[in-house]
Protein backbone atom coordinates (compact mmCIF):
# COMPACT_ATOMS: atom_id res chain seq x y z
CA UNK A 1 0.00 0.00 0.00
CA UNK A 2 1.46 3.38 -0.96
CA UNK A 3 1.18 5.96 1.96
CA UNK A 4 2.69 9.43 1.09
CA UNK A 5 4.07 12.02 3.30
CA UNK A 6 5.05 15.70 2.42
CA UNK A 7 8.33 16.42 3.86
CA UNK A 8 10.45 20.07 4.28
CA UNK A 9 14.10 19.51 3.81
CA UNK A 10 16.62 22.42 3.37
CA UNK A 11 18.41 22.17 0.21
CA UNK A 12 22.14 22.08 1.46
CA UNK A 13 23.33 23.93 -1.75
CA UNK A 14 20.52 26.90 -2.24
CA UNK A 15 19.36 26.57 1.80
CA UNK A 16 16.09 26.90 0.46
CA UNK A 17 12.99 25.13 1.83
CA UNK A 18 11.75 22.15 -0.60
CA UNK A 19 9.04 20.02 -0.06
CA UNK A 20 9.45 16.77 -0.58
CA UNK A 21 6.60 13.76 -0.79
CA UNK A 22 8.18 10.41 0.77
CA UNK A 23 6.41 6.93 0.48
CA UNK A 24 6.06 5.68 3.69
CA UNK A 25 5.53 1.78 3.21
CA UNK A 26 8.94 1.69 2.28
CA UNK A 27 11.18 1.13 6.09
CA UNK A 28 14.04 2.85 4.52
CA UNK A 29 14.84 4.09 1.02
CA UNK A 30 17.64 6.35 -0.77
CA UNK A 31 17.13 8.12 -3.85
CA UNK A 32 18.50 12.22 -5.45
CA UNK A 33 15.78 14.01 -6.17
CA UNK A 34 16.47 17.91 -7.78
CA UNK A 35 15.92 21.10 -5.69
CA UNK A 36 13.21 23.24 -6.72
CA UNK A 37 14.88 25.80 -6.82
CA UNK A 38 18.00 25.81 -7.57
CA UNK A 39 17.50 22.28 -9.38
CA UNK A 40 21.10 20.47 -8.13
CA UNK A 41 20.98 16.85 -7.01
CA UNK A 42 20.19 15.88 -3.34
CA UNK A 43 20.95 12.75 -2.01
CA UNK A 44 18.12 11.72 0.14
CA UNK A 45 17.88 9.40 2.72
CA UNK A 46 14.95 8.39 4.51
CA UNK A 47 13.96 5.63 7.21
CA UNK A 48 10.48 5.02 8.43
CA UNK A 49 10.04 3.94 12.34
CA UNK A 50 7.71 0.60 11.81
CA UNK A 51 7.37 0.61 15.36
CA UNK A 52 5.36 3.99 15.64
CA UNK A 53 3.24 4.45 12.50
CA UNK A 54 2.22 8.32 13.27
CA UNK A 55 6.08 9.50 14.05
CA UNK A 56 6.97 11.49 11.10
CA UNK A 57 9.54 9.94 8.64
CA UNK A 58 13.13 11.09 9.00
CA UNK A 59 15.14 12.55 6.17
CA UNK A 60 18.36 13.52 5.46
CA UNK A 61 19.28 15.76 2.77
CA UNK A 62 23.20 16.01 1.44
CA UNK A 63 24.61 16.94 -1.23
CA UNK A 64 25.14 14.62 -3.84
CA UNK A 65 28.64 14.37 -3.64
CA UNK A 66 28.79 13.82 0.43
CA UNK A 67 26.63 11.26 -0.10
Amino acid sequence: MLLLSPCTIDCPYCGEAVEIVVDTSVPFQQYIEDCQVCCRPISLSVAIDADDASAEPRVYATAENEA
